[in-house]
């Protein structure tokens, strides 16, 4: 797919802001596209908590360039100092498929870590919007990714920040909450993102490929698959 900057019509400075939590994933970059439809002025956020799959830095600087965000901010936070995930530790990525347990790629409150710091940036740049890519359908069972943990944290949003206590709504947008992949895949497509510019592999190989066994990988072919478009990442499996 031809890759063409999808920046909307008005200049930034005549539409609203809204953060987006973009960490290079299909999902992030399927709702960056949308906050940008909606008339939204995009201001990246990339948490780089020295994660395994740093790729997807790279992958969330190229999407903020294509779709014409108006800044794009990469927050150094080292995780890496806590571990206690196969994605910020010295454990191994499971490659045995999606199963009913939380798996030990959940990293500790990661989304309510990250959805803080980008409250705060909204509150800072006056954004009354935030946009992440949750999704709780096709996924791989994190709590923070959960329908609940999104409507109370916009309720915190509201009660923390000077923002909210002067009445000022604050409202967060989980737009593929309810969407499979397979329903995110055919998004990337109307919305005319290449996906080829996203990163969802948990344990990118020596040879730059992604693995296509962990559990990311797996739900992001399925999702392709299912939705009969072609992924164009290159997978080792």
């Amino acid at each position: 797919m031809q890759e063409t900057t999808l920046t909307s019509s008005p200049s930034t400075q005549d539409r609203p802001k809204a953060v987006v939590l973009l960490s290079g994933g299909l999902d992030s970059m399927v709702s960056a596209g949308i906050a940008l439809e909606q008339g939204f002025a995009v201001n990246a956020l990339t948490i780089d908590y020295n994660q395994r799959h740093r790729r997807e830095l790279d992958a969330a600087a190229k999407i903020s360039r294509v779709i014409g965000a108006e800044r794009h901010v990469v927050l150094p936070l080292d995780l890496r100092r806590f571990g206690g995930s196969a994605l910020t530790d010295d454990i191994a990525v499971p490659k045995g498929g999606v199963g009913e347990d939380i798996p030990v790629t959940y990293v500790p409150a990661r989304n309510l870590v990250f959805l803080s710091l980008t409250l705060a940036w909204a509150e800072a740049i006056g954004a009354h919007d935030i946009f992440i890519g949750v999704n709780a359908l096709d996924y791989s069972g994190y709590p923070d990714c959960r329908p609940e943990f999104i409507a109370a944290f916009e309720n915190i949003a509201t009660l923390a920040t000077k923002m909210g206590d002067e009445g000022q709504k604050l409202t967060i947008h989980a737009p593929l909450q309810f969407m499979s992949k397979a329903d995110i895949a055919r998004e990337a497509h109307r919305l005319g993102l290449n996906p080829g510019m996203s990163w969802s592999c948990y344990d990118p190989q020596a040879d730059g490929r992604a693995c296509g066994e962990c559990d990311s990988c797996r739900l992001r072919k399925g999702g392709f698959e299912e939705a009969g478009l072609v992924d164009p990442t290159p997978y080792a499996a």
